[in-house]
């Protein structure tokens, strides 16, 4: 008997093993999983591994599965193959395991969850859900909520343990030594209202922070898994006639560009080097004119870059155009 028949076998709880079938060909199971003591399951792709025990614990869809009240399906390598979204199942599991279990901060996902607990059966986690959706709109105080940060150190330890990707403001009008040219008002505050209209379209999705108390007049920076993926500087030193001048940009293309790319961080969808290999595939836009790259080695001595962009620092004389940027590469 070859060892995959016998594992097979061995996780169906019964008598001589049939013909292995062939890689990819599904057969169904109905005398359920009594013989066995582990489980190998295949939740759409995502594979977890775990006891009968543990899915014996509630009276579930689950636990119908391992008695063989319900019939399972079982592929060629004796994985147990469940049609369902498998990103909340480890949640899933861990409820089983331990009886409670965190849930997400987004509404949203726990809905998902609610939807999957509903699904596998498991009344102790539906409960769970319902009661921290009522807690949670009991409280609701607002849409959208932006910290001000108040200290270095708890800038680092925000970022630091934020799962989402996170937009910092930095703007501080009053650490000016000269005169602010014409537009440069108007800019900032376009720069400030940018910075709430983003707030309000990516809520929920990035965690947006603003600072007041910093070095820079107005500077976006742009943070992913806790490390800094891209800044934008938006003031620059004209040289009039007789005076310098502080000059305040609104790159409004670029900055909303920035945003867009660290998405690709939300969810912990990158880890690792596997944000590198995403601009080399293509994913996300690489470092072009304009745009300055700063190496560091980061986990495992991964290379890890920030994008730095602001306008040129030292301008003889204002000739540009309205809506037109000067960017260079440091």
């Amino acid at each position: 008997m070859s060892a995959e028949a016998s594992s097979e076998s061995v996780l169906l709880g019964s008598g001589p093993a049939p013909s292995s079938p062939s890689h990819g060909v599904q057969e169904k199971a109905g005398k359920g999983l009594a013989g066995s003591k582990y489980v190998k399951l295949n939740v759409g792709g995502s594979i977890h591994y775990t006891t009968v025990q543990t899915l014996n614990k509630e009276d579930s869809l689950l636990k119908s599965m391992c008695d063989g009240s319900v019939e399972v399906t079982i592929d060629s390598e004796g994985w147990m193959v469940l049609d369902r979204c498998g990103r909340h199942f480890p949640l899933v599991l861990n409820f089983l395991r331990d009886g409670t279990v965190p849930l997400p901060e987004s509404q949203r996902e726990v809905e998902e969850v609610l939807k999957e607990a509903q699904y596998y059966r498991l009344q102790g986690l539906v409960q769970h859900c319902l009661a921290t959706l009522q807690k949670r709109s009991e409280f609701y105080e607002g849409g959208c909520h932006i910290p001000m940060i108040t200290s270095a150190k708890e800038e680092q330890r925000m970022i630091a343990t934020c799962r989402k990707p996170v937009v910092k403001l930095q703007n501080n009008r009053a650490n000016n030594k000269y005169s602010y040219t014409s537009n440069s008002d108007d800019n900032l505050l376009r720069n400030i209202e940018l910075f709430d209209k983003l707030g309000l379209r990516f809520n929920g999705r990035v965690l947006f922070i603003k600072d007041v108390l910093g070095d820079e007049i107005c500077c976006w920076s742009f943070y992913g898994e806790g490390r800094k993926i891209a800044e934008v500087c938006c003031t620059s030193i004209v040289y009039a006639t007789e005076k310098k001048q502080t000059k305040v940009e609104f790159p409004e293309a670029r900055i909303f560009e920035e945003t867009l790319n660290i998405l690709i961080y939300e969810n912990g969808r990158v880890s690792g080097s596997g944000s590198m290999a995403l601009w080399d595939s293509g994913g996300v836009s690489s470092p072009s004119v304009g745009q300055s790259e700063e190496g560091g080695a980061g986990v495992g001595g991964a290379d890890r870059r920030v994008r730095r962009i602001h306008v040129r620092r030292h301008i003889m004389h204002d000739e540009r155009g309205h809506g037109q940027q000067t960017v260079y590469k440091d």
